[in-house]
C-alpha cells in the first residue's frame, strides 16, 4: 500500500464518532490481515481502556488482562505475530504498540491463521495516527473528570490482577494436593475442601485487609505474611521454598508491603507454569525510601512465557515500580521487583541513561554496537527471551521507539 493511500485509510477511520474508530478499522484491514475480531488497549481512556470488534462471542469475551501483557512487551513501532491466550483460549495475534500517548496503547488482531502479514508496517503508521488522535481527545475533555476516571480505572485494574491471582495460587494448591501421589483420596478430597474454604475467606477478607492499610508495619512482620501465603501455595508440591527475611522491623508503608506480596506471589506463579523447577528461593530487603524484592527458581531458565510476566513489569510501572529479569538457559529465573511508596519524589536528572539498570546498560551497551538478540544473549549468558524483555523496558525507559534510537541516545550521551 502506497503512502497516499496509507494516509486516506487513516482519514477515513479517525473521522466519525471515536466509539466507531474499532469498527471502521477493522473493515479497512479485512482484505489485507483477515481476523475474527480486533481489540485495543488504550490506558490514556480511563472510562473504557477496553475495546472490541468483531465475532461478538469473541469480542465480548477480551479483557484488560489479556492484553495487559501485549502492552508492556510489544515495542512501539515493532509490530508483533504470534500465539496468545485471549478469552480463554490461545489464539494467532498481530500486536502493534504505540508510543504516541504517554503511557501507550496497543491494539490486537486475532486472526484466523499463523500466516505471517507484510501489512503490518502499515498497520503500524495508522495505529501511531489512530492512537495520537485518540491521546489528543482525551485532553479535550474537563482534567479533574479525567484525573478521577483515571484513578478509578487504574484502581478496578489493579484489584482484578490481585483477585485473579488470588484465584491462580487456591487453584495451584489445590492441584498441589490432588496431583500428590502420598496423600490417599479421602485426605485429598479433605485437604481440597479446607484449602477451597479457606481460599474463599482469603478473598472477602485479606485483599481488603491490604488494600486499605495506609500505615506502616515492621518490614520482618510483612515478609512473614508473604512467607506464610507462599507456604500455603507450595507446601503440597514438589518444589522447596527458601526463604531470605529482611533481617530488620524497620517500617515499611503498608501500601508497598502489598505491593511488594503481590509482585512476589505473581513471580512464582509464573515460575510454577515451567517444568523441572524443584526449588524456589524469596527474599526481600527494605532500603528505605526503596524494598528490593528477589525470586529465584532452579528451572530451565527460559521466558517462553514471558508475557504473563509483561503484565506485572506493566503494572509496577504505573506505580513508580520496576521488574527486571534475568533468565539463563539451565540455571533458572532471577526476578529482581523494586517498589517505592507513591509520594517518593523521582529524581530529576538531565542524563537520561540514569533510569537504566545495570544489566539494561550492559544491554543497550552492545545494541549500541550492532549486535542482534542472539549475540547479545550469548555475551550476557542469559537467554534471547530475556534480551528482548530488557530491550522493551530500555526502549520505555529512554522514550524512543525504535532500536536505532536507543543506541544514537547512548552514543550521544554515554561516556
Amino acid at each position: 500500500m502506497q503512502t497516499a493511500e496509507v494516509l486516506g485509510s487513516a482519514a477515513q477511520i479517525i473521522d466519525g464518532p471515536p466509539a466507531e474508530i474499532l469498527a471502521r478499522l477493522s473493515a479497512a484491514t479485512a482484505e489485507l490481515i483477515p481476523h475474527r475480531a480486533v481489540a485495543q488497549l488504550a490506558s490514556q481512556c480511563a472510562s473504557t481502556p477496553v475495546t472490541a470488534h468483531g465475532e461478538p462471542v469473541l469480542a465480548e469475551a477480551v479483557t484488560g488482562a489479556d492484553l495487559a501483557g501485549l502492552l508492556g512487551t510489544v515495542t512501539a513501532g515493532q509490530p508483533w505475530q504470534g500465539v496468545v491466550p485471549i478469552a480463554g483460549s490461545r489464539h494467532p495475534v498481530l500486536a502493534v504498540a504505540s508510543d504516541r500517548a504517554p503511557r501507550g496503547s496497543v491494539v490486537v488482531f486475532i486472526r484466523y491463521d499463523e500466516t505471517p502479514t507484510e501489512a503490518a508496517a502499515m498497520v503500524q503508521t495508522v495505529w501511531d495516527l489512530i492512537t495520537a488522535h485518540m491521546y489528543r481527545l482525551t485532553l479535550e475533555r474537563e482534567p479533574g473528570a479525567l484525573a478521577q476516571n483515571r484513578a478509578v480505572a487504574e484502581g478496578r485494574a489493579d484489584i482484578a490482577a490481585e483477585l485473579g491471582e488470588a484465584h491462580a495460587a487456591t487453584l495451584a494448591t489445590l492441584l498441589g494436593v490432588l496431583r500428590n501421589q502420598r496423600i490417599d483420596d479421602a485426605s485429598a478430597r479433605s485437604m481440597a475442601v479446607e484449602l477451597a474454604l479457606n481460599g474463599l475467606a482469603e478473598l472477602r477478607n485479606d485483599t481488603q485487609r491490604d488494600r486499605v492499610c495506609s500505615g506502616e508495619e515492621p518490614a520482618g512482620r510483612a515478609f512473614d505474611r508473604l512467607a506464610e501465603s507462599l507456604r500455603a501455595l507450595l507446601r503440597h508440591g514438589p518444589v522447596d521454598l527458601e526463604l531470605d527475611a529482611p533481617g530488620n522491623d524497620r517500617l515499611i508503608p503498608g501500601g508497598v508491603a502489598h505491593a511488594a506480596r503481590v509482585a512476589v506471589r505473581s513471580v512464582v506463579l509464573a515460575m510454577l507454569t515451567q517444568d523441572r523447577v524443584r526449588r524456589i528461593r524469596v527474599g526481600w530487603r527494605w532500603t528505605d525510601p526503596e524494598l528490593q524484592a528477589t525470586v529465584r527458581d532452579d528451572g530451565p531458565g527460559l521466558l517462553e512465557n514471558v508475557l504473563d510476566l509483561g503484565q506485572l513489569a506493566e503494572r509496577l510501572r504505573l506505580h513508580a515500580g520496576d521488574l527486571d529479569l534475568d533468565s539463563v538457559p539451565g540455571w533458572g529465573i532471577t526476578a529482581r521487583i523494586t517498589l517505592r511508596p507513591q509520594s517518593t519524589p523521582q529524581t530529576v536528572t538531565s542524563e537520561p541513561l540514569a533510569a537504566l539498570g545495570n544489566r539494561e546498560l550492559e544491554v543497550l551497551e552492545r545494541l549500541a554496537q550492532g549486535h542482534r538478540n542472539r549475540s547479545i544473549a550469548d555475551a550476557l549468558h542469559i537467554s534471547e527471551s530475556t534480551v528482548k524483555f530488557h530491550v522493551a523496558n530500555i526502549l520505555t525507559k529512554l522514550a524512543v521507539t525504535t532500536r536505532t534510537q536507543a543506541a544514537a541516545l547512548y552514543h550521544a550521551t554515554a561516556v
